[in-house]
């Protein structure tokens, strides 16, 4: 069993190309998309199980450039 999440992420405004880059060479990730409004981007995933998705979320924490995620992981 797969899981799919959606991750939104706010990034310093000087810094998304950078964390689109970054955020699609990761594991798990298959699509990145910037976005206007609340959220810079949204990146798609699709992980083996929950952990997976934990490390995913805590490894774009973890790049230089974002501010803050938020996960939305598919029920």
């Amino acid at each position: 069993m797969s899981l799919n999440a959606c991750i939104l992420i706010k990034t310093t405004p000087t810094q998304t190309d950078e964390v689109v880059s970054k955020t699609k060479s990761l594991k798990h990730v298959r699509k990145v998309f910037v976005a206007y409004g609340r959220y810079d981007l949204v990146a798609f995933a699709v992980a083996p199980d929950y952990t997976e998705i934990r490390k995913l979320t805590s490894d774009i924490n973890a790049l230089e450039g974002v501010r803050s995620t938020e996960t939305l992981v598919e029920a």
